[in-house]
């Protein structure tokens, strides 16, 4: 549709006069929320890394699904956003809820409906996508004994890990008490790179303290030094411009501070507080119907026990 606009000579807000022409004040900071809100669109780069133990040859597929998908991405969404400019103006993308629903209604007259079912297949991919990779956190943290262990278990047959996608349900909709789209998005987009920051950060130093341990997947530092300079950018002048957004963010990242005290870090917890973690994992498991992946490595198809040297999985 886009490309039959330009065809037909819709392109006014293409041309450079107009396409950089400033219809308000220009502030860096709104620049900085303006990149953190976009960069919610590309996302997914960092998903798959969450599933590596179930992707096949991870050290090849998971580069090649990374250098694929992004490119491919980056066409779509920014022809699509050059699409959406031929039939509407800047202040008309801003007053739009949902932009695609109305460039659809511009052009589409009577097929209008498309758009917002294409819009919903679109977002159930992407929480699909979600879903598999987040709840892959929770079991991992459960694993290494950050959160419940409870988290850290599977379905006896299908292998899934239920308790941590239920966990990621739950959490979902507690981010749903606000009901502005955007500032759930900045608290997100803060949050995540925040935490993708610090990340990157801590694999320029492992580079430099430990430079002989094992790495199946390098790349030049050039790269991380680059993602940083742009994460300090981001977040300086996001944390200027929108204080108090920002600052919620961080209180609900510290939350988990105290929750790391009583569950991690205190070791000598009372008998009753144990009692009732088991009470509650023992309960869990029965309505989940699961165990822990190196029980489930002993379990006959039929339900029996065998001997680990001899598990259905190995």
């Amino acid at each position: 549709m886009g490309i039959v606009q330009i065809c037909k000579g819709e392109y006014f807000w293409l041309e450079p006069k107009n396409a950089f022409e400033n219809f308000q004040e220009p502030d860096i900071g709104l620049i900085a929320l303006a990149f953190l809100q976009g960069s919610f669109a590309y996302g997914g780069w960092n998903f798959l890394n969450y599933v590596t133990e179930e992707l096949v040859d991870p050290y090849k597929n998971l580069p090649r699904a990374i250098f694929i998908s992004i490119p491919l991405v980056t066409f779509v969404y920014v022809f699509a956003n050059v699409a959406y400019v031929t039939a509407m103006s800047p202040q008309e993308l801003l007053a739009s809820n949902a932009v695609a629903v109305t460039f659809g209604e511009k052009l589409l007259g009577v097929m209008a409906w498309i758009m917002p079912i294409s819009v919903a297949l679109s977002t159930f991919g992407g929480v699909n996508g979600s879903l598999f990779t987040s709840s892959r956190l929770f079991f991992a943290g459960a694993r290494e004994g950050h959160l419940p262990s409870v988290l850290a278990m599977i379905h006896v047959k299908r292998c899934t890990p239920i308790p941590a996608l239920l966990f990621t349900c739950i959490s979902t909709l507690l981010m749903l008490v606000t009901s502005d789209m955007y500032t759930l998005i900045n608290y997100v987009g803060f949050i995540n790179y925040l935490f993708y920051g610090v990340t990157v950060a801590g694999q320029i130093v492992l580079r430099w303290k430990k430079p002989d341990i094992p790495r199946p997947i390098k790349i030049n530092l050039l790269f991380p030094i680059i993602y940083l300079l742009f994460w300090a950018f981001l977040l300086v002048f996001s944390l200027w411009s929108e204080p108090v957004v920002c600052g919620i963010g961080l209180a609900i990242m510290l939350t988990g501070v105290p929750v790391y005290f009583l569950g991690v870090y205190w070791q000598h917890k009372p008998k009753c507080f144990s009692d009732f973690i088991e009470l509650l994992t023992l309960v869990s498991q029965k309505m989940c119907v699961v165990v822990y992946p190196e029980l489930l490595g002993r379990l006959r198809p039929e339900g029996g026990w065998v001997e680990p040297g001899r598990s259905r999985l190995q």
